[in-house]
């Protein structure tokens, strides 16, 4: 009987992986809820806010560009790789994330195998038109007046392609998560305090499907109970355990 992860994995025929924001601390990105992480640091600003107020929006943008030299300067760690690699064998169908860091993007998963559920801010986006909007282009028009620019085809407002509190969960790529989960035999939930619902439900409806629930993370979490197998150790080493040594 399978006792490992390596076991798991080995038996499973279609994994998905489930990553928060622990697998990119080891890039050196700090999280968000964590004892010296983002929010202790500045409160969320929620979405009806940022629509309502430019000086929100102001805010917003600058927090950004504040934070961006930590983003732009992360580069994937031997976790990603690991799953990148996994997905290249066909052993991982998908990836489902709630990191907004393009981190799984830049280790080689192409981005059909790749479900952000809480979007993506390496690029900005018009909430009005959607067209996609490079953050060079924004900052350009921030730094010379004081204010984020409008969208380039619509003057509609700009905002960073991720998911605020308060703003709706992204349909496609919730119905994408979903048959992606009850496709799988195993789920390996990644880094993640799995406290953040909907996205912390996907490993629930895993294991009610029958598949094998892993949790991979260096603290507890409330899931822990219902999983096949626990491991809190980092994700880098024990991810790059499962890959075969040339």
């Amino acid at each position: 009987m399978a006792t490992t992860l390596k076991d798991y994995v080995d038996q499973a025929k279609r994994v998905v992986v489930f990553t928060g924001a622990g697998i990119s601390t080891e890039s050196g990105i700090p999280d968000f809820r964590s004892p010296g992480g983002l929010w202790t640091q500045n409160k969320p600003i929620y979405f009806q806010d940022f629509m309502a107020s430019e000086a929100m929006r102001i805010e917003a943008w600058q927090r950004k560009f504040n934070m961006d030299d930590t983003f732009t300067n992360a580069e994937p760690n031997a976790g990603h790789m690991a799953i990148a690699r996994l997905v290249q064998s066909g052993k991982v169908t998908s990836v489902i994330t709630q990191n907004i860091d393009n981190l799984h993007q830049d280790s080689g998963i192409p981005d059909d195998r790749i479900v952000e559920l809480h979007g993506n801010t390496t690029y900005a986006k018009c909430l009005d038109c959607g067209r996609r909007h490079e953050i060079e282009f924004v900052r350009a028009g921030f730094e010379e007046d004081g204010v984020p620019p409008p969208c380039s085809k619509c003057n509609g407002i700009l905002k960073t392609a991720t998911i605020s509190f308060g703003q709706s969960m992204p349909e496609e790529e919730m119905l994408r998560a979903e048959a992606a989960t009850l496709e799988c035999d195993l789920f390996i939930a990644i880094g993640s305090s799995l406290v953040v619902y909907p996205a912390a439900g996907f490993p629930i409806i895993a294991k009610q499907n029958g598949a094998r629930l892993v949790i991979l993370n260096r603290e507890e979490t409330e899931l822990d109970e219902i999983a096949d197998l626990v491991l809190n150790t980092e994700a880098g080493p024990t991810l790059s355990a499962l890959l075969p040594h040339n």
